[in-house]
C-alpha cells in the first residue's frame, strides 16, 4: 500500500526533524491565497476562488514561461486525472486516478513516496476512477478513496495515521473529490447519486478521524452530533412522496467550500434518484414546493460547529435531466462592496446570491440554447418549459418509454465539476462551459441496492459543428459576456487566473494554455501530451514563479458522451504532472527579447 523510494528515505533523514515541524496550521489555511509560496487548500483558499495575487509572470513574459520539470504517474492505471495538486514546504503532494497519493520533490520533481490504496472488488465509481485532491493539517495529508473511505497519511513518511469508513461502496457510494479542513475538523461529502445514495455531509476531528457530526441533505433523513441523533433533515414527506426519500439522491460529490466572514460551510447537492422525475412528484407546479424533492439539486449554508444546516437555495426543483447542484460556491466581494456568492450550474445558469442567507441576487445564462426552461423569475425559480420535460412512460402506449424529448444542456451539463476561477484583478469569472444537448427519454425503475437507479436514457449531441467547449468571462455584476474562448473538444478541466492578468486552464487535446483575462487572447501554450482534466496552480519558490498541472485525459465524457464520445475518441490516456517556470533572467523581459516596462494596470 505504500511505498519510498531509497532517495526519499536518504533526503527525509538528512532533514531530520526539520520537515516534520513543519505543520500545516489553521492559519496557514485561512491565508492560503495570501502566502504565495506554497498552497495548502483546495481552490487555492477555501472560497475557491483560484486566484494568485502573483505578477512576476504577467501578459508581457508568459511566453517565457518554460518547462522546470516533469513527473510521470508510471504504471498502467492512466484514468482521468483531475488532482489539483498541493504545495508546502518543499514538497508537492498530488493524488492519482483509482485512488493512488505521491509526495514530490518540487525542486527536483522526484518522488518522495507513493501511497496507493487497496481497493476491493465490487467498487462503483459512476464517473471514471478519478480523485480531485487532498487536504492537509498538521503533520497529516488527507485523501479520499473509490471504497468511500478517508485516510490519513503522516506528510514526510507516508505511513498511515488513521483511516475510517464515509460510507458502504457496496451500495453504491464512492468518494472522488478533496477534502476541506475548518476548525480542525475534515469535511468530506459523498459519492454515488446514480446509485440510489443520500447525499451527506460528514466532520470529523483531523487529527483523529473521530467523527463529530453527519448532516444528510435530503428531507426525512436524521443528523447526528457527537455520536447522537440531532435534527431532521427538512420536514419529512413536505417535498417527496411516499418513502422516495429513503434513497433521494443528492449526492455532495465535487465538497465545499468555506466563507470565514460567515463562519459558513456551503456544500452543494447532486441529482434526486431516480432521474425519472415523475416517480418523484409529489405535487404539480400549481401547489407550492410539493414536488420539489428537497434538498437535492441545492446549494446548503451549514453550520460547521454542529451539521445545521442555515439556509437553502435550489438551483433546479423538480430536477428531471441530471442537473446537479454540486457546482463549486465561490464567495467573493462585488464591485461595489456587496459580499456574494457566485455557482455556474450544470442547468446552464450563472447564480449569484447574498453571502448572509443565501437569498436569490440574480442569474443569467452561460450557454446559449438552453431548453428546459424560459428564465429564472424574481425568487430565483426556473420558469420551466413543461414540454421539455422527459416524458412519463406510465403515461406511453407500452409503459416502458416515455416521450422522446432534445434537451440542452446536456445532463452533463452547461457547466460539469471543472472549476470556474474569480479573478480580484478584473473582478470577473471565467468559466469553463460545454454547448452540448441531448435526447432523453424515461424509463420505470425500482430500487435495488448497489444498482443503478435512473430511470432515464439518453444521448448527448454537440450543439455546433465548430465547439463543444467554451471558456467564457462572465461579469457577475452584469450578467455579460465579456468574451468566449471556443474549443473543439468538451472543456473538462479546472481554471486559475493571476495578478498578472492571466487565465490558465487546459484543452482535452492536450494543450496547457494562458489567455489574457481581459480580451481571451491565446497567449501561450504548451502541448502536455494527454487530455487536460486537471486544477492548475502557481506559487513562489526562490524568487521565481511556478505554474503546475496534471495532463491526463478521462473523466465522465469518454465514458458517458455519445456522439460526444465518438468525437473525442482518438484522445490518448496519460498521466504526467507537469511544472513550468519563468526563470529571473526572463522574468523582465517579454517574448520579443525587450525590457518590460511595468505600467499600471
Amino acid at each position: 500500500m505504500r511505498r519510498i523510494t531509497l532517495a526519499a528515505t536518504a533526503s527525509i533523514l538528512a532533514l531530520g526533524f526539520g520537515l516534520a515541524q513543519a505543520e500545516v496550521t489553521d492559519e496557514m489555511i485561512a491565508n492560503d491565497t495570501e502566502t504565495v509560496g506554497d498552497v495548502v487548500t483546495n481552490g487555492m483558499g477555501r472560497h475557491l476562488q483560484r486566484y494568485s495575487p502573483l505578477d512576476t509572470l504577467n501578459r508581457d513574459n508568459v511566453s517565457n514561461l518554460v518547462p522546470a520539470w516533469a513527473f510521470s504517474l508510471g504504471g498502467e492505471k492512466q484514468r482521468g486525472q483531475e488532482t489539483q495538486p498541493l504545495v508546502h514546504d518543499g514538497v508537492m503532494y498530488i493524488t492519482g486516478s483509482y485512488s493512488r497519493l505521491y509526495a514530490i520533490d518540487v525542486e527536483t520533481g522526484q518522488e518522495l513516496w507513493q501511497y496507493d490504496a487497496r481497493l476491493p472488488e465490487g467498487i462503483l465509481p459512476c464517473c471514471d476512477v478519478v480523485n480531485r485532491g487532498a487536504a492537509l493539517y498538521g503533520d497529516l495529508v488527507i485523501f479520499g478513496t473509490l471504497d468511500a473511505r478517508l485516510v490519513a497519511l503522516n506528510k514526510d513518511t507516508g505511513d498511515v495515521v488513521w483511516r475510517d469508513k464515509i460510507a458502504d461502496y457496496k451500495a453504491g457510494y464512492s468518494y472522488t473529490a478533496a477534502p476541506m479542513i475548518v476548525n480542525g475538523l475534515v469535511i468530506t461529502g459523498n459519492s454515488g447519486g446514480e446509485f440510489g445514495v443520500v447525499g451527506e455531509v460528514q466532520a470529523r476531528d483531523a487529527m483523529t478521524g473521530q467523527l463529530v457530526w453527519t448532516r444528510p441533505v435530503i428531507e426525512g433523513h436524521m443528523g447526528t452530533l457527537n455520536g447522537e441523533e440531532s435534527t431532521m433533515t427538512g420536514t419529512l414527506n413536505a417535498t417527496w412522496p411516499g418513502d422516495m426519500w429513503k434513497t433521494g439522491g443528492g449526492a455532495t460529490w465535487l465538497g465545499g467550500s468555506y466563507d470565514a466572514d460567515t463562519d459558513t460551510i456551503v456544500m452543494g447537492t447532486g441529482n434526486p434518484a431516480p432521474w425519472n422525475s415523475h416517480l418523484r412528484n409529489a405535487g404539480t407546479p400549481t401547489e407550492g414546493n410539493a414536488g420539489d424533492n428537497l434538498y437535492a439539486a441545492s446549494r446548503l449554508g451549514i453550520d460547521p460547529a454542529t451539521g445545521e444546516i442555515k439556509w437553502h437555495f435550489q438551483t433546479t426543483p423538480r430536477e428531471g435531466w441530471d442537473y446537479d447542484g454540486v457546482n463549486e460556491v465561490v464567495a467573493y466581494t462585488d464591485r461595489e462592496g456587496n459580499a456574494r456568492y457566485a455557482t455556474a450550474d450544470r442547468n446552464g445558469f450563472f447564480y449569484v446570491l447574498n453571502r448572509e442567507d443565501g437569498a436569490f441576487v440574480s442569474a443569467v445564462p452561460f450557454v446559449k440554447d438552453i431548453s428546459w426552461a424560459e428564465g429564472i423569475d424574481e425568487t430565483g425559480r426556473p420558469i420551466f418549459v413543461e414540454e421539455n420535460r422527459p416524458g412519463d412512460p406510465s403515461a406511453s402506449t407500452d409503459g416502458q418509454k416515455g416521450e422522446v424529448i432534445f434537451a440542452s444542456p446536456s445532463f452533463l451539463g452547461g457547466k460539469n465539476w471543472m472549476p470556474m476561477a474569480f479573478s480580484q484583478r478584473t473582478g470577473n469569472f471565467y468559466i469553463p462551459s460545454n454547448e452540448w444537448g441531448m435526447d432523453i427519454w424515461n424509463e420505470p425503475i425500482s430500487y435495488k441496492q448497489g444498482a443503478a437507479y435512473l430511470g432515464a436514457g439518453f444521448t448527448i449531441k454537440p450543439n455546433y459543428e465548430d465547439h463543444i467547449g467554451s471558456l467564457k468571462a462572465i461579469d457577475p455584476d452584469t450578467g455579460e459576456t465579456v468574451w468566449e474562448y471556443k474549443n473543439e473538444a468538451p472543456l473538462w478541466g479546472g481554471v486559475m487566473t493571476t495578478a498578472g492578468g492571466l487565465v490558465f486552464t487546459g484543452t482535452p487535446e492536450g494543450k496547457f494554455i494562458a489567455l489574457d483575462d481581459e480580451t481571451g487572447e491565446e497567449l501561450w501554450s504548451f502541448q502536455t501530451g494527454s487530455g487536460i482534466v486537471g486544477q492548475p496552480i502557481t506559487w513562489e519558490q526562490d524568487g521565481e514563479q511556478y505554474v503546475t498541472v496534471i495532463s491526463g485525459w478521462g473523466g465522465a465524457v469518454p465514458l458517458w458522451g455519445g456522439e460526444v464520445a465518438s468525437k473525442v475518441n482518438y484522445l490518448n490516456q496519460g498521466g504526467m504532472l507537469w511544472t513550468f517556470k519563468l526563470p529571473k533572467q526572463l522574468a523582465n523581459i517579454d517574448g520579443d527579447g525587450q525590457p518590460i516596462i511595468k505600467t499600471s494596470n
